[in-house]
């Protein structure tokens, strides 16, 4: 895409600003609720969802949206280009006060993401990164870590399993888009999760690992792919290069009994 990185600090710009208005209502009181038993959601993920969807949509009038805070709607399928956004990722630690939140922002083009943006104010963080260019934490340089062995290597959680207690854990915010952005800064080595996730949670997080030089699938080991008919993935898969194949073998049989 023509003139991508004029086009990566408007987006970084919006994105701001949406960070600057979710931050300003930090820990102060709003409505909170359940959309579904363990899926929180408060009044300024709606709030924030509104001004992002106002400001990318006028920036690119012929972009689709989907969004964690939006009804989907299929008109998107028909677009090469795509807004991808989840206006707090982290929510849980938003309504709680703690810093480990994000707005994710990322533009699809034909399946895979061009520009990817998370602005953590509470961690005075923006991560950026192109297709076509570097992954950044406040204008300096990301690159992924070097470790080539599986045991050891760091990873963001509360608590390991007995099977992973030869791994290393290290801080977890809530937002998984920061956790993946961790890898790209060698602040961890590996991210991977186990369930059905969507597509906002990991779009602009996974293309700034990938321009950091770490290794990013499914948790099967497949490519992920953006703007599919259901916005989903089954997991994550986030590490340095060297153990990536490693993290895919232990964790295959999970995989296949989750899944049946």
């Amino acid at each position: 895409m023509a003139n991508l990185a004029a086009l990566s600090d408007a987006v970084a710009a919006i994105a701001r600003e949406a960070a600057q208005m979710a931050m300003s209502r930090w820990r102060t009181d709003f409505a909170r609720w359940e959309k579904e038993p363990g899926s929180p959601v408060c009044e300024v993920d709606l709030d924030v969802d509104h001004m992002l969807h106002a400001r990318l949509c006028a920036l690119l009038p012929d972009a689709g949206w989907l969004s964690e805070e939006t009804a989907d709607n299929p008109d998107r399928l028909s677009r090469r280009r795509v807004w991808v956004v989840d206006p707090i990722d982290g929510t849980r630690d938003y309504i709680r006060g703690r810093a480990g939140w994000c707005v994710s922002v990322a533009l699809i083009e034909d399946g895979r993401p061009v520009i990817g943006v998370l602005d953590a104010p509470a961690r005075d963080e923006v991560w950026r990164a192109t297709a076509d260019g570097d992954a950044t934490c406040n204008g300096a340089v990301v690159t992924v870590g070097g470790r080539d062995v599986l045991p050891g290597a760091r990873v963001p959680v509360d608590a390991l399993p007995k099977a992973d207690r030869d791994l290393t854990a290290v801080e977890k915010p809530n937002s998984i888009a920061l956790r993946v952005a961790m890898v790209a800064a060698d602040r961890a080595d590996l991210v991977a999760t186990l369930r059905w996730g969507n597509e906002w949670d990991i779009a602009a997080a996974v293309l700034v690992a990938s321009a950091a030089g770490a290794s990013v699938s499914d948790a099967l080991g497949a490519p992920l792919a953006f703007n599919k008919a259901d916005p989903r993935a089954y997991g994550v898969l986030v590490s340095t290069p060297g153990i990536h194949d490693a993290a895919v073998a232990r964790l295959s049989g999970r995989v296949r009994a989750a899944l049946g």
